[in-house]
């Protein structure tokens, strides 16, 4: 019997540039993505039109034989995108609203595993519903893990807050958890957070080029420095990729340093890709044979 799988409930969107080039991301996507290549289980759920961007990321997931029957394609929105345009060479973001991922309804859980050892989910895709179906799995993942990813002006911090409410474990970077506790200095945050929003096992703070903090319940307090990337391309999906790795190390039982080192050493993997993931296994191989040890 096979493993049943992490459920990662999210939005699949196209970056859209002003060239009419597209790319394939969405942070949950990305995630379920990266787990399926370092060889989690996993099953992705989330909204996609009934069009060509729809069938476009079916045949992706298919591709590298990713479970697609988390996917839901809805009868009338499109499968989401982000336009993205340039100011002063400067990229700028639109994140356009009634998308596929914003509706996907709750009776949609009873398509999809009965249990699982982790839910991971983010913000943006609870933007507009999707709450009910939330619930759902909520009741069905034996863990939460929540990456903030505050996307303007598609949130407001007290919704955030409770969205994050009880979770095992919660990622942010520095400025999100300066917009969700802006009454205290920055070395108090992450304390006041773990209490404020009773997370039950860790709160990671990233913080850049700088590297990241885990802050756990108990106490515990971890920093590791960022890698030096020798033939950096870009850090999209940098973030998307420590997540990942985040949750392998709560799954498997890592020790809080050796996620954080994990972490960190396979985000900065991804910055010597273009883009966020890669279709290619061999790009996850060394890794998942590394950990596989321990």
């Amino acid at each position: 019997m096979s493993a049943a799988p992490h459920l990662i409930l999210g939005e699949a969107l196209f970056d859209v540039f002003p060239d009419g080039g597209r790319v394939l991301g969405g942070a949950p996507f990305n995630v379920a993505w990266n787990l399926h290549q370092l060889g989690e289980t996993v099953c992705f759920v989330g909204g996609i039109g009934r069009d060509a961007e729809g069938e476009d990321v079916q045949a992706r997931m298919t591709g590298i034989g990713m479970d697609t029957r988390g996917l839901y394609r809805h009868p009338s929105a499109p499968t989401g995108q982000v336009r993205v345009t340039l100011k002063d060479g400067e990229p700028a973001y639109s994140i356009v609203p009634d998308q596929a991922y914003d509706a996907v309804p709750a009776e949609w859980a009873e398509q999809l595993p009965p249990t699982s050892p982790l839910l991971y989910h983010g913000t943006l895709a609870l933007r507009a519903g999707n709450h009910d179906l939330l619930e759902r799995l909520r009741a069905r993942a034996q863990q939460r893990f929540v990456d903030v990813n505050l996307r303007a002006p598609w949130y407001a911090p007290d919704d955030v807050l409770a969205l994050i409410h009880g979770a095992d474990v919660v990622k942010l970077n520095t400025d999100e958890a300066a917009i969700l506790a802006p009454d205290l200095p920055a070395d108090q945050r992450a304390g006041a957070l773990l209490q404020r929003a009773a997370i039950g096992s860790a709160l990671i703070v990233t913080h850049g080029a700088d590297g990241a903090a885990i802050h756990a319940a108990d106490g515990g307090h971890w920093h590791a420095p960022a890698p030096v990337v020798s033939h950096l391309r870009d850090a999209v999906g940098a973030g998307d990729a420590f997540a990942s790795v985040a949750i392998i190390g709560l799954h498997r039982g890592w020790p809080w340093p050796t996620t954080l080192q994990r972490a960190l050493q396979f985000a900065a993997a991804v910055c010597t890709l273009q883009g966020a993931t890669s279709a290619d296994p061999a790009f996850y191989r060394p890794f998942a044979a590394t950990w596989a040890a321990g």
